[in-house]
């Protein structure tokens, strides 16, 4: 039976029941069981809560043992955004990889297969999928974590994700509402602003968050953006114009509204968490993600007292604050009911068969396959906060598994070429980039080692954007573990 603590007062309860917050550690601290007691209803967990599968299951059943109705969320894209895989890279290949190969059926088994392993490890709300049209090749932000630059494209396989993950019992949570995709700011560092009429938006922008709401998205989550032409003063995530009349009302979204974190600088920079997530909840909004930087109980404590503060003045409504609690409440049912009922077969191997699809290989003809280990140059440029940079990448592992003796070096800045020759010595050179289109030093890099060696092979693992070049060229459209895989397969003749 569910636990609620005694002498907790509905308004106090209401307020953290809307609270998605996050913790350090690997297995719950005190703070967090006697919030859960206190009304708290759900828990954010990151890279630095996981271990192991095990230690994952243990997790969460210590946080049911407290609420057995708990919703356990996690921020797992597949692909680059991964936090069951945080070490040693993800199993599943991204949104952008499964956009290149197209195939609706495929998208819906990877959604099916991660949403399986989350579920069997206690987790039953994913922060995903991102339905981003990334029309902005220059986005700091998306990129591969979008399936495409098309809307329409974009909205099939968000469908199809949304159902996948969903019929394994696990809560699609479809993000970033109203669409992320034409940033040229990484709203974690401050606020970005899409300046396009409001007709691109709802055509473009729009089309793939209908799709999920056909879909039956239990969960959307919105992003910290200015958008003009749907609200000229508040960004989306504290916007009644854009969460109540657009969502609710125009797209007639009825499932929970959950904010981005809280604490990035879009929002923290610009109206500090406490202002912030009472606008946001008086704007619509129902859950209140914060902990990716803020984990701690004075955080849980500062936000709780903010909205009951906000509501004994008047400032926010009682009955939305309760409304917005119901909601969690409400997804929480869905979820405990969902497990009971779904039992997926396991498909394993399914991660691996799209990244082997989403190749995209130029200079195959006249390309022989490597027999003697080469030298592999990571091009390294600064990865996004969403993507984190503890979570390996490359096929420098996946080579010398393939070719032992493989070498590796990670190269950044001017130099890079230059420094990438002198260590490769005579070998064969495998230079990895990622993003080569956003990054001038790294083009320059590649001109430096390609004059000298254009034996070279070029595998790209971010957006493939640049002109294909070098002996042979790999576009992995993500840089997943199993993209890796995929591509030093194709190298090694496997």
């Amino acid at each position: 039976m569910t636990t609620f603590a005694s002498g907790t007062d509905t308004l106090t309860r209401d307020a953290l029941t809307v609270l998605q917050p996050g913790f350090t550690g690997t297995t719950a601290p005190d703070w967090l069981l006697r919030r859960l007691g206190e009304g708290l209803a759900s828990v954010g967990l990151f890279g630095r809560n996981i271990a192991s599968p095990e230690q994952l299951t243990a997790l969460t059943a210590q946080l049911r043992a407290e609420r057995d109705d708990v919703l356990v969320a996690i921020d797992e894209e597949g692909g680059d955004v991964t936090r069951l895989e945080v070490r040693t890279g993800s199993s599943f290949p991204g949104n952008h990889a499964l956009g290149a190969v197209d195939d609706v059926d495929l998208t819906r088994a990877v959604a099916a297969e991660l949403g399986r392993r989350l579920a069997v490890c206690g987790v039953n709300l994913n922060w995903a999928p991102s339905a981003d049209v990334n029309s902005n090749p220059s986005n700091p932000v998306i990129g591969v974590r979008s399936f495409g630059a098309a809307s329409e494209l974009a909205a099939r396989h968000t469908a199809a994700y949304v159902a996948g993950l969903q019929s394994a019992g696990v809560a699609a949570c479809t993000k970033h509402f109203p669409g992320h995709g034409d940033t040229a700011i990484d709203s974690h560092h401050a606020l970005p602003r899409i300046d396009v009429d409001e007709s691109v938006l709802l055509e473009r922008e729009l089309r793939p968050f209908r799709a999920a709401i056909a879909a039956g998205t239990r969960a959307v989550m919105t992003a910290h953006i200015l958008v003009p032409a749907l609200d000229p003063d508040l960004p989306a995530t504290l916007s009644h114009k854009v969460l109540t009349d657009l969502l609710r009302g125009e797209l007639g979204y009825t499932g929970l509204i959950v904010t981005d974190g809280m604490e990035m600088q879009a929002i923290a920079g610009t109206y500090g968490i406490e202002r912030g997530s009472v606008l946001a909840v008086a704007a619509g909004a129902d859950a209140i993600c914060v902990g990716g930087g803020l984990a701690d109980d004075e955080t849980v404590r500062r936000l709780r007292d903010a909205l009951v503060s906000a509501v004994r003045s008047g400032e926010l409504p009682e009955e939305r604050l309760a409304e917005a609690a119901e909601r969690v409440r409400s997804l929480a049912h869905w979820t405990a009911a969902g497990a009971a009922d779904t039992q997926l077969p396991a498909d394993e191997e399914v991660g691996l068969r799209a990244a082997r699809r989403a190749l995209h290989i130029t200079g195959r003809d006249g390309f022989t396959p490597l027999t003697t280990a080469p030298y592999v140059a990571a091009f390294t440029p600064v990865v996004n906060v969403a993507v984190g940079d503890e979570t390996p990448w490359g096929v420098a592992a996946e080579l010398a598994r393939l070719l032992p003796g493989t070498e590796t070096g990670s190269f950044a800045g001017e130099d890079a070429g230059l420094a990438t020759l002198a260590a490769a010595g005579p070998r064969r050179i495998v230079a990895v980039v990622r993003d080569e289109h956003r990054h001038p030093w790294m083009r320059a890099a590649l001109d430096t080692v390609l004059r000298t060696r254009p034996d070279t092979i070029v595998i790209e693992m971010g957006l493939p954007q640049a002109p294909a070049r070098g002996a042979l060229h790999i576009a992995t459209h993500g840089a997943a573990r199993v993209c890796g895989r995929a591509a030093a397969e194709a190298i090694a003749g496997e």
